[in-house]
């Protein structure tokens, strides 16, 4: 018997990794199922958005047991293996993640099921509890307050100097961003963290003369 032939044999031999119950597939699904069903509350929670997708939060659940299958299926047969890694390869995701918290989920949820595939339930639950603490801890620390944006248009840029002297008043921080300086008038862009006062900071500068219309936009960088 040659080498090829001993290779062909053991890979054969090898083919078959694992035998699964129905009964111990239905448990790994079953606590795959009641830890993704977890992660559903949790972002719901969590997720403060104004459009809350209740199709994505839906998704995390599945894709879990999804993984959770995948992984049992990989470690019952070498050739299904094979064929996972083959198969999942020409998969392409062409939704955008929009919030970084949402990949997060995705990522949590797809962990779970590799760990609960493996038979690993203690350190999937662990995994998750783990992962709750730390999000709702960090949320209760206060956040930096976002940039503002001072977009102005005066009809000269003589204007300019008592801006910005209004701006100091009320701005602990602030910095032109653009400055566009034509016959007809200027507009110029101000990046600005308001100390308190925004609407007064608005109207004192709104009522001087030469200035045509104001406006304070929230820039969270993101956009």
């Amino acid at each position: 018997m040659g080498f090829r032939d001993i290779l062909k044999k053991s890979f054969l031999e090898g083919a078959n990794v694992m035998d699964f119950s129905i009964a111990s597939v239905a448990l790994t699904i079953a606590v795959t199922a009641v830890i993704g069903i977890y992660i559903y509350i949790v972002y719901r929670f969590v997720s403060r958005k104004a459009f809350y997708s209740k199709s994505f939060n839906m998704s995390l659940v599945a894709m879990a047991m999804i993984t959770a299958a995948i992984i049992l299926a990989i470690q019952s047969s070498v050739v299904i293996s094979l064929g996972m890694v083959g198969a999942l390869s020409i998969v392409r995701f062409r939704t955008a993640v929009k919030d970084p918290m949402d990949l997060v989920f995705l990522f949590w949820s797809i962990s779970v099921g590799i760990i609960c595939g493996a038979g690993l339930y203690g350190m999937a639950l662990m995994l998750s509890l783990c992962v709750t603490v730390v999000v709702f801890l960090l949320d209760f620390f206060p956040a930096v307050s976002a940039p503002m944006l001072l977009v102005l248009n005066a009809k000269d840029g003589k204007v300019e100097e008592d801006v910005m002297g209004i701006v100091s008043k009320y701005a602990k921080y602030y910095r032109v961003k653009s400055r566009n300086l034509t016959k007809s008038g200027m507009d110029m862009v101000v990046e600005l963290r308001v100390k308190k006062g925004e609407a007064e900071m608005v109207h004192a500068i709104n009522t001087l003369q030469g200035v045509e219309s104001v406006s304070l936009l929230c820039h969270d960088g993101e956009k």
